[in-house]
């Protein structure tokens, strides 16, 4: 914690340095890097390029970069249901890696240097909880993507992340063209 301000220093421990690092990629397998990389040379052919995004997640676990190439690939592809399912996983990986409530909801500001763009860890928690709350917009949850969005808002509140831009979009929902 800093003295003056009341809030931890990112990363807080050589631990969450490496933590940071392994969000771009570091510490990653070299079979999983590997599978990253076919999966994205095969991106033209769903079987394969999951074939190859399952290889990399069994090569390491968990591991962001692999996570974060998951959701992509669902997500782009249109199967939004298992990139909300990875979403939460990485909602999961993100608060455990943050030392951060499990439960999203319950998160606050001074948890994590939120205001720090340049803290990998908390940027990697804002990002995911975004992706959460826009899928679940896009699935119908809309009560659940309100929460997700309204929370990421109040750990942004400079909106760097654009919540706003997507609570506009709920806001509108329902309303005649005529309005």
């Amino acid at each position: 914690m800093t003295p003056a301000t009341g809030t931890r220093e990112w990363p807080a421990t050589p631990e969450a340095a490496l933590l940071a690092a392994a969000i771009l990629g570091g510490g990653l397998p070299p079979a999983a890097e590997r599978g990253l990389r076919l999966a994205g040379l095969a991106y033209h052919d769903d079987l394969a390029a999951e074939r190859y995004l399952r290889e990399a997640a069994a090569a390491a676990p968990g591991h962001a970069a692999v996570l974060i190439g998951l959701y992509r690939f669902y997500f782009y592809k249109g199967r939004l249901h298992e990139a909300l399912a990875i979403a939460c996983e990485c909602l999961v990986k993100a608060a455990q890696d943050n030392g951060l409530n499990a439960d999203w909801r319950q998160v606050q500001r001074g948890d994590a240097a939120f205001e720090d763009y340049a803290a990998l860890l908390p940027r990697f928690f804002l990002f995911t909880l975004k992706g959460y709350g826009y899928l679940n917009m896009r699935l119908g949850n809309l009560t659940e993507g309100r929460a997700a969005l309204d929370k990421l808002l109040e750990l942004d509140p400079a909106d760097r992340l654009g919540a706003r831009v997507l609570l506009d979009v709920l806001a509108r929902m329902g309303r005649d063209d005529d309005d």
